[in-house]
């Protein structure tokens, strides 16, 4: 008459995550971003996995953030782990390889939309690409995507990666990129009006980026709101802020890693 014996326990329990060391070459994927790798080491809290094409990523060590054998599993460090030597890193968080000379430059390359991309690009991923021997060029805007493409004539061997400001739906920008189909072709981007404000406020010593009115010249706007003479003086400010990706928004650093994968796909 009293229903279930209430000693019992809870039939609905809810289900628990379990924390397991990451152990060398333990095997988990990184639930976000699908990235699947060994596990080679630690960096700043991070765990640093290597895929099978010998590529590295730095993950934090977050609740329930990996698959390990199908399961969602929290990752810790090893006790063992913790007094390894440590290792160096590249502004991108990638592990730097030492005194490796920069390759020859391959026929794939990676276009951004102006020299202020392509300086940020390099101040962040520049180790990794020279290594690579991927090139950043800079195109002077989008508006003929299409046929600046055509002229690249990608290929399997000739791959091109396009990294695109405000990448938003219903954007001038999103339909540009409708035009363009090669599957050796990947553009993908951030949603930000200007590759500055992929840099996070905070590291130029703002709290946020202004608003700027609807028709107004971005960045002179924000030179106006923050009382900077010019956009020249502003960027040399913004790019003295950046020295790794932690000074980035997410979304720009997700766009780079796609991008730099995308084009030094193994053959």
């Amino acid at each position: 008459m009293y229903g279930e014996d209430v000693l019992a326990g809870n039939r609905h329990r809810r289900r628990t995550i379990p924390v397991v060391d990451a152990e060398p070459d333990m095997v988990v994927e990184d639930v976000s971003s699908g990235f699947c790798g060994a596990v080679v080491g630690f960096e700043y809290g991070a765990v640093v996995l290597e895929d099978r094409h010998g590529r590295r990523r730095n993950f934090p060590l977050e609740p329930a953030a990996f698959l390990l054998e199908g399961r969602t599993v929290t990752l810790r460090r090893a006790p063992a782990a913790a007094a390894g030597p440590a290792r160096l890193l590249t502004a991108s968080g990638s592990i730097a390889v030492g005194a490796v000379p920069a390759q020859v430059a391959k026929a794939s390359r990676i276009w951004v939309e102006g020299i202020h991309d392509a300086a940020l690009v390099e101040r962040v991923w520049g180790d990794d690409l020279r290594i690579e021997g991927v090139v950043v060029e800079p195109l002077d805007g989008i508006d003929d995507l299409a046929g600046e493409v055509a002229a690249f004539r990608p290929s399997p061997d000739r791959r091109l990666g396009v990294l695109v400001d405000h990448l938003v739906t219903g954007s001038k920008e999103s339909r540009i990129v409708a035009s363009v189909s090669s599957p050796h072709v990947l553009v993908t981007g951030h949603p930000y009006v200007d590759i500055w404000q992929a840099v996070k406020p905070e590291r130029v010593g703002i709290a946020a980026w202004p608003e700027v009115p609807r028709g107004q010249p971005w960045k002179e706007g924000v030179c106006a709101a923050l009382g900077v003479a010019t956009p020249q003086d502003m960027w040399r400010r913004i790019l003295g802020s950046v020295s790794s990706y932690r000074d980035l928004e997410t979304p720009l650093i997700n766009s780079m890693e796609r991008l730099i994968d995308f084009v030094t796909v193994p053959e």
